[in-house]
């Protein structure tokens, strides 16, 4: 029977700190893949917590592909595939037969065309947060004065940063520091960034079906890619295994336009391919922040160990397609090539706006605005059809 002193959780609720150890335990080995996890009740009664406490905890589980559920079984642990070889020096890969739809640098392709459609989530224009970033704006205009007319930092203003760093510790359980976060306008312009960081040395290695404007901007740059195939949990086990591939660009959440969102035994195989091969793991977690499940799923680069995950996110669904600012996060090894080959570039994001953006992260509107988007969301999918 599972043991935890609940006494010892601290802050934390008793649903996240049996579900933090619970994972633990799956991920150190202790318990086992295929093996069945005590019942609900049986484990409240043991830990002398109620079983909706424990409900939550398995749903978190679930929801993040630990565990799943058999009809009148109980839950069982899902088979993960861990990295298991040494980090190997940057630049060094296992090299395997091309298995992907290869694209040669400036091919042109007919566009994909996808019949089913499962739509974007986009934050509601009527729910958009006028009056506090009225206020805002008005305080920076006020406070920062001359500061807004000096250029930013290349890399972004500390203070964004700065911001973006405390949320996603907070928030996303990223160990991030300020100087891992580089600002840009948007997406499109960081896709670009990596182009340049990895491109003419690297194939890069894309979802089959994906949103369209990364191959666009990556073959923009003379980039050779791969288009490799799917299955409905992610990229297969097949295209990782014969693409030569040594930058895999991936979109483990809801990715469009399949919907598919990859569960943890799917985001551990990327995480071990990367490992095993000496390769890098681009994150697009462009619509994570929607997530109707109890809690955020876990993102790949919070679960890496290798620093071989660059992790992507924008504003422009939070808040408006019009606020052209997103921002990348480097791993720590990755800085000094970054410093080096792109430095240089000027940030593309005005000084006003990223003041703002920092204060009104920094003040809580931003995770009380991403709360009440999952609210209407959770209680749209909840309507009857």
């Amino acid at each position: 029977m599972i043991t935890y002193r609940m006494e010892e959780r601290g802050k934390k609720k008793k649903a996240d700190y049996l579900y933090g150890e619970i994972k633990k335990e799956i991920l150190g080995g202790t318990i086992r893949s295929g093996e069945k996890l005590p019942s609900k009740r049986s484990l409240a009664e043991h830990l002398g917590i109620s079983a909706v406490t424990v409900e939550t905890a398995y749903g978190m589980l679930q929801d993040e592909g630990y565990i799943s559920s058999r009809d009148r079984s109980g839950f069982y642990v899902n088979p993960l595939r861990l990295p298991v070889k040494p980090e190997m020096e940057s630049g060094e890969r296992t090299e395997t037969p091309g298995g992907g739809k290869l694209i040669p640098p400036g091919e042109e392709q007919s566009p994909r065309r996808i019949a089913a459609q499962t739509g974007e989530t986009v934050a509601p224009v009527e729910d958009f947060p006028y009056t506090s970033l009225l206020r805002i704006v008005r305080e920076v205009l006020n406070d920062y004065r001359d500061r807004l007319l000096l250029r930013p930092p290349n890399a972004g203003c500390m203070e964004l940063r700065s911001a973006i760093a405390v949320h996603l510790n907070r928030y996303r359980g990223m160990q991030v520091r300020p100087e891992q976060v580089i600002v840009g306008s948007g997406s499109e312009y960081l896709y670009g960034l990596i182009a340049q960081l990895f491109g003419g040395e690297n194939v890069f290695g894309l979802e089959e079906q994906s949103y369209e404007k990364i191959r666009l901007v990556y073959a923009a740059h003379g980039v050779a890619l791969e288009l490799l195939p799917m299955d409905r949990y992610g990229i297969s086990a097949g295209g990782l295994r014969d693409t030569r591939a040594g930058v895999l660009h991936v979109t483990p959440y809801h990715s469009y336009p399949t919907g598919i969102t990859a569960p943890a035994a799917k985001r551990y195989e990327y995480i071990s391919w990367a490992a095993e091969r000496g390769a890098w793991l681009v994150e697009d977690d462009f619509e994570s922040e929607f997530s109707v499940p109890r809690k955020p799923l876990e993102t790949l680069y919070s679960m890496d160990r290798n620093s071989s995950v660059i992790y992507l996110n924008t504003f422009t669904k939070s808040l408006a397609p019009s606020m052209r600012a997103g921002y990348m996060v480097l791993p720590e090894r990755l800085l000094p090539r970054y410093r080096e080959k792109l430095g240089f570039y000027s940030c593309t994001v005005p000084s006003l706006d990223q003041y703002v953006l920092a204060e009104y992260i920094s003040r809580g509107y931003f995770e009380k605005r991403l709360n009440h988007i999952r609210r209407k969301l959770r209680q749209k999918k909840s309507l009857p059809h």
